[in-house]
């Protein structure tokens, strides 16, 4: 672990850092990068670029379907691939080099056979979030660090940098982003307060509360997910990023949690993330 803070209320009962200045440099996020392309979703809904989840990519981003796009790539939803239900073959695990190295990787992704039905089961992949994040640059004419610091960064006051690109340009959805750890408290308390941050709506709370429904659940952990976060049994939505990055928020008990760790290490289920979450379960969920 690097940093922990834990906000209750409007309190910061704790924060610590095991490096001093450490809550305020730069940390790689990794997979929380994914539930800031699922607040984007909602935003593009907010403002009407998007009308339904149940949009096919088909219907709102067709030059994204390449020549050999595999036959019923164009009928995945905008909720089957940010429930990550896509149902085509994962590009994360022992995929995630091959993928990264393609020379295109929305092609390279939307080119894989189906390994499940689309709207299925849960296949965590980075290549789900990085087409979605492809759709919004198509739908909304900016770039998805545009859409980040402008609907994000501004309305939190956070500085969001630049971040992984693909071949094409697009940056990289699902990986990779970077925030400061109290950049990342800020998240987690817009998710804990229903889309809400310093007195203003900055997204919308009907799409916090679609975004927070169990639609699939993951084979490792056994949480639940929904719109880019995993759900705990006792009441957290939890952003979950590689090596134990965690934005997590539990709106019943008014807490928002901030957690970064080295991230060239696993953090496993049954593991060091098992670890973390015991520590949310435990004590932290004890002092609210």
């Amino acid at each position: 672990m690097r940093t922990l803070q834990v906000l209750r209320e409007d309190d910061l009962i704790f924060a610590g850092a095991a490096e001093a200045g450490g809550l305020e440099r730069f940390a790689n996020i990794k997979s929380v990068s994914k539930t800031i392309v699922a607040l984007l979703l909602g935003s593009a809904f907010d403002q009407g670029e998007i009308t339904s989840i149940n949009d096919t990519i088909g219907d709102v981003a067709p030059r994204l379907l390449p020549p050999n796009a595999t036959p019923g790539a164009a009928d995945i939803t905008l909720q089957d691939l940010v429930t990550l239900r896509a149902g085509l073959e994962r590009t994360s695990g022992a995929n995630y080099g091959g993928w990264v190295n393609s020379r295109n990787w929305v092609a390279d992704a939307l080119s894989r056979p189906f390994v499940a039905e689309p709207g299925g089961r849960m296949l965590y992949s980075t290549g789900s979030t990085h087409i979605l994040g492809a759709i919004l640059s198509e739908v909304t004419g900016k770039s998805l660090l545009q859409l980040a610091r402008e609907r994000l960064g501004q309305p939190l006051g956070i500085e969001i940098p630049p971040w992984t690109r693909d071949p094409q340009g697009y940056f990289m959805g699902g990986n990779q982003m970077a925030l400061r750890p109290s950049a990342m408290l800020k998240v987690a308390t817009l998710i804990r307060d229903n889309g809400r941050f310093g007195g203003a709506q900055v997204i919308s709370g009907n799409w916090m509360l679609a975004a927070t429904q169990e639609y699939t659940a993951s084979n490792w952990s056994g949480l639940g997910y929904g719109y880019g976060v995993f759900l705990s049994p006792s009441g957290f939505a939890i952003a979950r990023g590689y090596g134990g990055q965690i934005v997590a928020a539990h709106p019943e008990r008014r807490l928002a949690i901030a957690i970064t760790s080295d991230p060239t290490l696993p953090a496993r289920s049954n593991g060091y993330f098992g670890e973390l979450m015991g520590l949310l379960d435990g004590p932290i969920l004890a002092v609210s």
